[in-house]
């Protein structure tokens, strides 16, 4: 992937399908986008597209494998796998409730009878578990043969766990993988695979070694066509650092909130200290179809940092995601913010370019989400309709209010910036943060005869952007706001 903005979008909120999507993206976002993570596509039943039913086929609603092949013509793509669970409406989940244990795919997916000694867990079993709801992790399925069995069910209730102790699983994983990669794939999103690990008596989470060995096979089959992967894991920010040291790229999702506190404290302290360990091979985040991470920043932030973020944000509107865990001592805490970027920030638009102007001069490839681009606010009233948290931060864009946002201010300048991230031939060079007082933030860039430079003033979110021309003179890029 070069070192590029790219998009994130579902394929029916940048327009209703993906010819629209992709027609909205060249007439207004041309220059500023250079590849695009397209939300799965494939027919789900559930999550938003994260249950897939079927790896092979475009759901039809959205358009067709020929509109994909369309668009990685001129952008490079990456997929989602769900490496972790298939939906329950799948052809192989269908053939398991047929035909139980003479299905070819009874051993795709976790039995609780079989991985269980016993075939159910202990309470202090369950306890351990890291999991994202307040129970045991299954659903109870019932077969044709009128048996009952519980299935590992890590998080919708349509989406049923693989099993990946088991050939049968790997069988269809490695398959699959093998058509996405002759569908105009440049890069694979491994998401939840942390929780595909699974050991009776641990945590069930991002096991060692287990979790280099999953990586690794899934990679070799990637390595026949010279595709990388972006593993997708919420955790630890040393879990980052730690998957970025065996050579892969990471996500930076301490950026979001350690933005945030930036804006909101005045202080530039743990933003500078992010900046000068963070790893370089990764791709950068402020928002995503998913909420703003918490557990990411622990440690980089103070709990009572944290926290003011976490209340900062819910009087601009955010709701929240829970967590479970036991390491919470039993206690519910906040997993992710749930907020559109725009609106997290206040709805200030001079806030909002600053939050992408720091996210432009991180390490690593920018993605902005499709809301993002738009500074699009929070929509209360499609989460309240839906009755779904997330949706706040979901909404699906006509044509009609494109061709109007894409006319904002805020948006206008947003494109200057992205326009300058990926023309401007110093991101690949190395990065300096200079020493200035706590209240400003000063990040530079060098290659060769090019600098550019970032110089905020975190008080009232004023910031310069400069750079030196061919002739080695100094410019400042013409931004309204500033």
């Amino acid at each position: 992937m070069k070192n590029k903005i790219m998009l994130i979008t579902y394929a029916d909120s940048f327009g209703k399908n993906l010819k629209e999507m992709k027609g909205v993206i060249d007439r207004y976002f041309k220059r500023e986008i250079h590849s695009i993570h397209i939300l799965p596509f494939f027919p789900s039943s559930g999550d938003r597209g994260f249950a897939p039913i079927n790896y092979r086929e475009v759901d039809e609603a959205f358009g067709t494998w020929d509109d994909i092949k369309d668009i990685a013509g001129d952008y490079e793509l990456m997929f989602d796998f769900m490496i972790n669970h298939l939906s329950r409406r799948s052809p192989e989940f269908l053939d398991f409730i047929e035909k139980h244990d003479e299905s070819e795919y009874a051993d795709m997916f976790l039995r609780f009878c079989k991985f269980w000694p016993g075939g159910e867990p202990t309470e202090a079993e369950v306890d351990l578990l890291n999991k994202r709801k307040p129970c045991a992790p299954c659903e109870e399925i019932t077969f044709r043969d009128g048996t009952t069995e519980k299935i590992w069910c890590t998080f919708d209730d349509e989406q049923m766990d693989l099993d990946l102790q088991n050939e049968a699983a790997w069988n269809y994983v490695e398959s699959t993988l093998r058509f996405l990669m002759d569908q105009g794939l440049s890069q694979l999103r491994l998401d939840a695979f942390a929780f595909a690990t699974k050991k009776v008596g641990t945590t069930c989470f991002f096991l060692e070694p287990e979790i280099w060995e999953m990586m690794d096979r899934i990679q070799r089959v990637l390595d026949e066509k010279g595709i990388p992967m972006l593993p997708e894991i919420h955790d630890h920010y040393t879990v980052q650092l730690k998957i970025a040291e065996h050579g892969y790229a990471v996500y930076d999702f301490v950026l979001p909130v350690m933005v945030l506190h930036t804006l909101f404290s005045g202080s530039s302290a743990r933003l500078r200290h992010w900046l000068s360990i963070c790893p370089r091979n990764q791709q950068t985040t402020l928002d995503t179809h998913d909420g703003l991470g918490t557990v990411d920043v622990v440690d980089l932030l103070s709990a009572e940092e944290l926290q003011a973020v976490v209340r900062q944000t819910e009087q601009y509107g955010a709701n929240f995601k829970w967590d479970y865990s036991s390491g919470n001592s039993g206690e519910k805490v906040v997993y992710q913010i749930n907020c559109s970027y725009y609106s997290a920030v206040g709805e200030r638009d001079d806030s909002y370019l600053l939050s992408r102007a720091i996210q432009f001069f991180t390490p690593g490839i920018p993605q902005v989400y499709y809301m993002g681009l738009l500074a699009g606010e929070n929509d209360y009233e499609l989460m309240e309709r839906t009755n779904y948290d997330r949706n706040i931060s979901r909404h699906n864009y006509t044509l009609e209010e494109i061709d109007r946002l894409a006319e904002k201010p805020v948006v206008k300048n947003l494109c200057v910036m992205m326009r300058f991230r990926n023309e401007y031939p110093v991101f690949d060079g190395e990065m300096s943060v200079h020493d200035a007082p706590d209240e400003c933030l000063w990040i530079s860039w060098r290659e060769g005869q090019y600098r550019a430079d970032l110089k905020a003033n975190l008080k009232d979110h004023s910031f310069v952007i400069t750079y030196l021309d061919h002739e080695g003179v100094e410019k400042k890029l013409d931004l309204n706001v500033c």
